[in-house]
């Protein structure tokens, strides 16, 4: 069982029934899943593109992707409809944890002039999405190989339902928000 997971059913679940006055524990907000979504626009010219980042997903999450295609065609960007222009992939359970203890502890502080994340990047619903700008930060990408540095945007998906009980969840967690 994963370090976050442990944290979460020890600490995290007893201190915010006691904030939130729940009723019951199944009240305690928890992550549903975090879906990684990379798009590649360069795929269009460039179908190797997309290999690398799928590949470069893989080995940030230890899961295999998904190819995500074009819905619409585009004249402007030479898009055809059904073009594979992504990847992503949604993480649940123990891989979930594994990947957001990783994402708090160990990339985020690795980005430059890091300031912590925004806090108004909630959807009202309580689930939360985070753009990273390279995929450098993570430790498993060898900078060396890396021929193109992309972003990805992390949607991290929970059950609760406001965007304050949800921004409670995630600072227990660790997850750096702006002063």
């Amino acid at each position: 069982m994963s370090r976050l997971r442990e944290k979460y059913q020890s600490e995290i679940t007893p201190s915010l029934m006691g904030k939130f006055n729940y009723q019951s524990v199944m009240q305690v907000p928890k992550i549903e899943k975090v879906v990684i979504n990379m798009g590649v626009g360069d795929a269009v010219a460039n179908s190797k593109a997309l290999d690398v980042a799928v590949e470069e997903l893989q080995q940030i999450t230890g899961q295999k992707p998904v190819v995500t295609k074009a819905k619409k065609s585009i004249a402007g960007f030479r898009l055809r409809e059904g073009m594979p222009i992504g990847a992503k992939v949604t993480l649940r359970g123990e891989r979930m944890y594994q990947f957001l203890d990783k994402l708090v502890s160990v990339s985020l502080p690795r980005v430059r002039d890091f300031r912590g994340v925004s806090k108004k990047s909630f959807d009202g619903r309580g689930n939360y999405t985070l753009g990273v700008k390279e995929q450098l930060i993570f430790p498993e990408i060898d900078y060396d190989k890396v021929s193109k540095v992309r972003g990805m945007d992390i949607v991290i998906v929970t059950t609760a339902n406001t965007d304050e009980e949800a921004r409670e969840l995630l600072t227990q967690i660790g997850m750096p928000f702006q002063k």
